[in-house]
């Protein structure tokens, strides 16, 4: 499926009603027949205004050619300018209303995508690993990171307010380790391009991802400016090629990069309030594939399987689900979640999100490619977090606490933090 651009609603409108059903939710589809059938009938008429005038513009030619008089003629042709003028004005507000109505529609779910009504229609695809067992009830990582003296919410809402962290000593060592050993990974093993973007993104770029105008909400911007914070690196990192050609040969391109995220998390209060799970600010890692449409949904499982291998590497188990059409982003084609295993709370929580989004955001952005025949078609964009720092870090302290408070270093992390082996109480 592609995304919605007014040429394939118009000729697959059943189609595209019924699998936004399966999304659930109320979408302006009715609407949006209507305006675009009131914006092509303009169009029509301003199309044949302009036959009207050419024939008209011959007429004199050939009245002056005679030596006749043209003045009538003349008026008529400029008369039918203006009504021209007048069609075409009202066409651009109606394409700006009609634009507006498309803007607000989410991607069509991928046909393999289970349908359901919320979270809990999503379906389990594998697992890995067996939970911890501990001889002692497991605390959670607020209990722990407190009481190692690496972790301090208390400071953070000082400095900042509520939902923020402060890491210190080895907490910070190995927030800043956890981001090394994964961008090592996936820049030396799984052949993505390290990119550095910037830290806040215009307009234009947050459209092209799908995040405005309908998100604005979650976004922090910066006041007086055109810029936000960005909510995680596919921002920046996909529209490296906004408005670009790329050269077909050259796909996929995989990038990955670290920055920190900002958001307003706004609509969650009252959930996640305590520790990490869901801050304003948090660390990440992220994975953003180019890909030819063809091979997409082989890029999205290879995705998934690379940010799999660093939950494999720090002996974390998790499990892997697809989420349903109701639960998946505005944007996406498909999505796998990685749930990670939390023993404080006797369950899994999502890590990673792994999404295709198929031209969904090459086509907001104007991304496309060249083949071999020099047509151009819009690429496939897909990411997924290849981790979460936070989320990673909290469920390492959960995993490996020890009885006396101390954790274990997963052995893959080890070098990366100096040959620590344990964080234990000072």
């Amino acid at each position: 499926m592609r995304m919605l651009d007014k040429n394939f609603v118009r000729a697959n409108l059943r189609i595209v009603r019924e699998r936004l059903a399966a999304r659930g939710g109320d979408f302006p589809l009715e609407e949006l027949a209507s305006v675009d059938s009131e914006w092509r009938s303009v169009l029509l008429r301003a199309e044949e205004l302009r036959r009207r005038r050419n024939e008209a513009s011959e007429q004199i030619g050939k009245l002056k050619r005679a030596g006749q008089d043209t003045v009538s003629q003349q008026a008529r042709v400029k008369e039918i300018g203006g009504e021209i003028k007048l069609l075409e004005d009202q066409a651009r507000t109606i394409e700006e209303h009609l634009n507006s109505i498309l803007h607000s529609i989410p991607n069509l779910p991928h046909a393999s995508v289970p349908v359901g009504r919320d979270e809990h229609d999503n379906l389990e695809v594998r697992r890995w690993g067996t939970p911890p067992k501990f001889d002692f009830t497991p605390l959670d990582h607020v209990d722990l990171g407190s009481g190692l003296g690496i972790l301090d919410l208390d400071r953070a809402a000082k400095i900042a307010g509520a939902r923020f962290s402060l890491l210190s000593g080895a907490g910070a060592l190995m927030e800043r380790a956890l981001i090394h050993f994964m961008l090592e990974v996936h820049t030396r093993e799984h052949g993505y391009k390290e990119v550095c973007p910037p830290f806040m993104s215009n307009s234009a770029s947050l459209f092209g991802t799908g995040n405005l105008p309908k998100f604005a909400q979650d976004l922090f911007k910066v006041e007086g400016t055109d810029y936000y914070l960005i909510p995680t690196a596919e921002v920046p990192v996909t529209n490296m090629y906004q408005g670009e050609v790329l050269d077909g040969d050259t796909l996929p391109q995989k990038f990955v990069s670290y920055t920190p995220c900002f958001r307003s998390e706004a609509g969650s209060y009252g959930k996640d309030t305590r520790g990490l799970i869901r801050q304003h600010q948090f660390n990440k890692v992220e994975l953003v594939k180019f890909a030819h449409p063809s091979s997409s949904y082989d890029e999205l499982e290879s995705l998934t399987r690379d940010a799999e291998e660093i939950l494999q590497r720090l002996g974390l188990h998790y499990r892997v689900v697809v989420l349903c059409t109701a639960d998946m982003g505005f944007a996406s084609a498909k999505t796998y979640d990685l749930e990670v295993w939390l023993p404080s709370q006797n369950r899994f929580r999502e890590i990673s999100s792994c999404s295709n989004f198929e031209a969904f955001q090459a086509r907001r952005a104007n991304i496309r490619f060249r083949d071999r025949d020099g047509k151009r078609h819009f690429v496939h964009t897909l990411n997924g977090s290849g981790l979460a720092i936070g989320r990673t870090w909290l469920a390492i302290l959960e995993n490996y606490q020890q009885k006396d408070g101390s954790i274990v270093i997963p052995e893959a992390l080890r070098p990366y933090m100096g040959g620590l082996e344990r964080i234990e109480r000072k």
